[in-house]
């Protein structure tokens, strides 16, 4: 006998009677929205049982086996560049950067973002943790994620105290084989930096060589970690091509989604839970398009309101970046391998190999550093690379070069997601309020002036030719703030629109147990939940998230806490 609970509005009651009488597609214990960074990592453990029977939602493509523009890591600025793997999303104009529209490529394939990104693993400061505990994420301090870093990870330097050496995600070191990388590293310490062994290690704070997600010289997405090796599960159904229209409710209960295949309307059923997994822009929209978030907010689009929730969209933080340009003195640049009678030959040794050039991204250097004194751990992050390039990679330059790319960790200004329409295919309004404190134009005038400052060390002599950019004509406060406005770019970081923390915070969306708020069997896990962004690279964390997450949902006891030395940043006297 079906039973309508008369507590809910009349429009609510009837929609609980048209669920029950609904037509499912698909029948399945968990419902995975997105099989990006945190899709994948959840549909491999959830079906590790074997009894839970697992859907996977994906609204790109598959990461082919022959898709060399993503299995390539040389090859990293292709996809950046149409949206056959990549949303493309476009940010509303920036009122604090002359009012441009700023692009944001996002993950829509197998792997989301991991299977479009630069491939540098990073997993943030240990203090960032912790200050998730600060403020409401409850067992996210560092001791309580460090266990699921090392789960996920099989570093090739093997295990140790900070790493692991037996989960699904190879990460590897790079090879420094350009003699630029190892200038710049002499260049920062010259300036007085200090060199660290390993930034996710003791010690983040200093010059040092990054760790990489490529294995035997292919991109290692979650896809190729995590869902790969999971499909042979009868238990597991991984679907591409399935764009999700909205979460299925009875009342405030989810049991379900509507997604699109093939130009079908299909409904899948979620016997226990719906998981959110489409990431910072993807996961808030769907939550408004169906019905929760901030109730005068979906009302201007005609949206029903099932869960008041007005921290949906919120929060919004991302990483601005920039890139101070020098011209090469010696060719020895990756200029010469971005020529066209060069590439079809670099490329052949991939194809035959896993070996070469393209078998990196020469992303094997960097920093982090503090912008002044007083600041308890590094706030900026520095990455060099061997070449030019301009807009995201849309942009070819001619001509031997190298840059560095900077950008501050702990920026002050958040943003939000809002419903553009109801309309499920139109992108949603993205504004990541960039700049929008002077704190944040501060630190951000810091990155170029610190830079500088490294790049125009004695180590670098030999190579250093004309600054392209900012250029020498760029001075003053004034002008490098001009200057930051006119070309700094997402470093494609956004995260926090879905804000994990305590109930009586306001802007919380989610629990500690990654549960939404007010309503029942859905759960987001992806970099939205982050209650603030962390200082480094996202992909790392997120990653790890997922992993933890999986532990909640399926009910088992935490890997226990792993307590380690952290380096602690000298209050004074030191860089």
């Amino acid at each position: 006998m079906l039973r309508i609970n008369r507590h809910l509005p009349r429009s609510l009651a009837l929609k609980s009677i048209f669920r029950h009488f609904l037509t499912w597609s698909t029948s399945h214990d968990y419902v995975i929205v997105g099989a990006g960074s945190a899709g994948c990592v959840l549909a491999n453990r959830l079906s590790e049982n074997p009894d839970n029977r697992v859907l996977s939602l994906e609204a790109g493509p598959q990461d082919s086996w022959w898709n060399w523009k993503i299995h390539m890591p040389g090859a990293i600025q292709y996809n950046l560049q149409n949206d056959k793997y990549n949303w493309y999303y476009n940010t509303v104009p920036q009122s604090h950067m002359n009012n441009r529209i700023m692009y944001w490529p996002r993950g829509r394939v197998w792997g989301g973002s991991s299977a479009l990104n630069g491939m540098v693993y990073v997993r943030g400061h240990p203090q960032d943790f912790d200050r998730w505990e600060k403020e409401g994420a409850k067992g996210w301090s560092y001791k309580d994620c460090l266990p699921y870093f090392k789960k996920a990870q099989n570093h090739s330097f093997g295990e140790d105290q900070y790493r692991g050496g037996n989960g699904p995600l190879h990460v590897t070191r790079g090879s420094m084989e350009n003699p630029l990388q190892q200038a710049f590293l002499e260049a920062g310490q010259q300036a007085g930096y200090p060199y660290t062994e390993d930034v996710n290690g003791y010690k983040q704070e200093g010059m040092g060589q990054y760790d990489r997600t490529i294995y035997k010289g292919k991109r290692w997405s979650t896809s190729q970690a995590y869902l790969h090796p999971a499909l042979k599960r009868k238990n597991l159904d991984a679907q591409h091509g399935a764009f999700t229209t909205k979460i299925l409710f009875e009342g405030t209960k989810a049991i379900g989604v509507e997604y699109v295949q093939n130009s079908k309307i299909r409904k899948a059923k979620a016997n226990k839970e719906v998981i959110l997994s489409g990431g910072a822009v993807n996961t808030p929209q769907l939550m408004m398009l169906s019905g929760i978030g901030e109730k005068g907010e979906l009302a201007r689009h005609g949206i029903q309101c099932v869960a008041h929730v007005p921290g949906v969209g919120k929060n919004l933080q991302d990483h601005l970046e920039l890139y101070v340009q020098h011209r090469c003195l010696q060719p020895i640049t990756l200029y010469k391998h971005k020529q066209l009678w060069r590439m079809p030959f670099d490329g052949a040794i991939w194809l035959l190999s896993k070996k070469g050039i393209c078998s990196t991204t020469s992303i094997d250097v960097g920093a982090f550093i503090r912008s002044r004194e007083g600041i308890p751990h590094p706030d900026i992050q520095l990455i060099l690379l061997p070449f030019l390039v301009s807009d995201h990679g849309r942009k070819e330059e001619k001509g031997h070069g190298y840059q560095v790319h900077v950008g501050t960790l702990r920026a002050t200004s958040c943003g939000y997601i809002a419903l553009k329409s109801a309309d499920p295919k139109e992108h949603p309004l993205v504004n990541p309020n960039y700049l929008a404190t002077q704190e944040d134009i501060v630190d951000m005038r810091e990155c170029v002036k610190l830079t500088r400052e490294i790049l125009s060390q004695d180590a670098l002599k030999p190579f250093r030719g004309e600054e392209l950019q900012p250029g020498i004509k760029v001075k003053t406060d004034a002008e490098i703030d001009k200057f930051v406005r006119e070309k700094a770019e997402t470093n494609y970081h956004p995260c926090c629109s879905c804000k994990m923390g305590h109930e009586n915070d306001p802007m919380a969306v989610v629990d500690n147990e990654t549960r939404v708020f007010g309503i029942e069997n859905l759960r987001i896990v992806d970099a939205s939940i982050m209650p603030s962004n962390v200082s480094g690279n996202l992909n790392a964390s997120v990653i790890m998230m997922a992993e933890k997450a999986a532990d909640v949902i399926l009910g088992k006891k935490p890997l226990p806490q792993i307590t380690v030395p952290v380096y602690e940043t000298p209050t004074t006297g030191q860089r």
